[in-house]
């Protein structure tokens, strides 16, 4: 796995070369080394794993064939899109937060001298995906199916972010409008399609199947990232800080989270009254009586209920696929985040 990884690591270097040198601007030298302060920045600095799914999917897939040094090339770069993408996402969703820090470094627009320069180099990443496409991709028969993707997920994940922003908007602190359904929509629409389904539809591109054959598939990986965001914000509660590698804000932050969605589906007037009172306060006081009351209501064991018929209802799906190779490939996943702790 490290030599896949470093080998995955070599590849955005030559991406990075890449756009250093794309003929269609004049750099200067100053917005050459912009640039690329810019990409060292927010490009490689998280876990990488949507990034490797796509490494790890095609292998699955090809059934264990050694690759090819151009068709590890070729899948690393997907992979690298994936990571252009998310890097996309999170400067302009740093903004719009209002956010300090990301990966344990101040958030980009927060560095000396950026500010909200920071908005265009979001644009520039996200122009960055379809320069890569274009140049390694574009004498395959699937690169209109390629872009199409990426221009589909994009649109799918804003979507997302739009329900997140609306039904959170500052000084609107009510809790009616949250349910499981919105909470559902703002998932699948803002975690779901990117992180869980991007990576496998790259792959099956790239190994030659058509994505319409594979609606099962997506509906698999949706419900599996569902699921994901579910854990997250489990433990952005209950999570122990030190290991999970954050503190989490999600009660402070008046955040739909799935824990206080449930919390509102089992509680009685009285309890209603009180979370109502105390949820989405900066104080550490009525942050602990709320993590008291979710106690009360038992939401660890509702939660052990959720993570156990998810996984059933997965494994279950999984299995009625015909395609063993997919069925590899769906597990892979599913086994990466089984009752995962951080």
């Amino acid at each position: 796995m490290s030599d896949t990884r470093s080998k995955f690591v070599e590849v955005y270097s030559v991406l990075k070369s890449e756009l250093l040198n794309d003929s269609a601007y004049e750099w200067t030298d100053d917005s050459r080394q912009w640039v690329e302060r810019m990409l060292e920045y927010n490009v490689p600095g998280g876990k990488l794993n949507r990034g490797l799914s796509v490494v790890d999917s095609y292998k699955l897939l090809v059934e264990g064939k050694e690759l090819t040094n151009d068709e590890f090339f070729l899948a690393s770069t997907l992979g690298w899109c994936i990571e252009w993408l998310q890097a996309y996402f999170l400067v302009l969703d740093d903004i719009m937060d209002n956010s300090h820090t990301r990966r344990g470094q101040p958030c980009w627009f927060r560095v000396p001298k950026v500010g909200l320069i920071a908005v265009n180099d979001g644009i520039l990443l996200r122009n960055h995906i379809p320069r890569i496409l274009r140049k390694h991709f574009r004498e395959k028969r699937y690169y209109v199916d390629l872009l199409d993707l990426f221009n589909e997920v994009e649109f799918q994940t804003a979507s997302g972010q739009m329900i997140d922003l609306i039904t959170t908007l500052e000084g609107e602190k009510d809790l009616s409008k949250y349910s499981l359904p919105i909470h559902r929509r703002i998932v699948q629409y803002k975690t779901a399609y990117y992180s869980f389904y991007l990576p496998v539809a790259c792959a099956l591109l790239v190994a030659g199947e058509k994505l319409d054959d594979h609606v099962d598939v997506k509906n698999i990986l949706i419900d599996m990232g569902i699921y994901f965001q579910v854990q997250d914000d489990y433990l952005d509660c209950f999570g122990e800080p030190g290991f999970i590698g954050k503190i989490g804000t999600d009660i402070e932050d008046f955040k739909c989270s799935w824990v206080v969605v449930k919390a509102l589906e089992l509680c009685n007037d009285e309890q209603k009254k009180f979370l109502s009172e105390n949820y989405g306060k900066d104080d550490p006081a009525c942050v602990a009586k709320v993590k008291e009351l979710y106690k009360e209501l038992n939401l660890q064991g509702v939660f052990s209920d959720y993570e156990s018929q998810s996984y059933e209802k997965l494994n279950k799906s999984i299995e009625a696929h015909p395609s063993k190779s997919i069925q590899a490939v769906l597990k892979s996943f599913l086994g990466k985040i089984y009752k995962r702790q951080k």
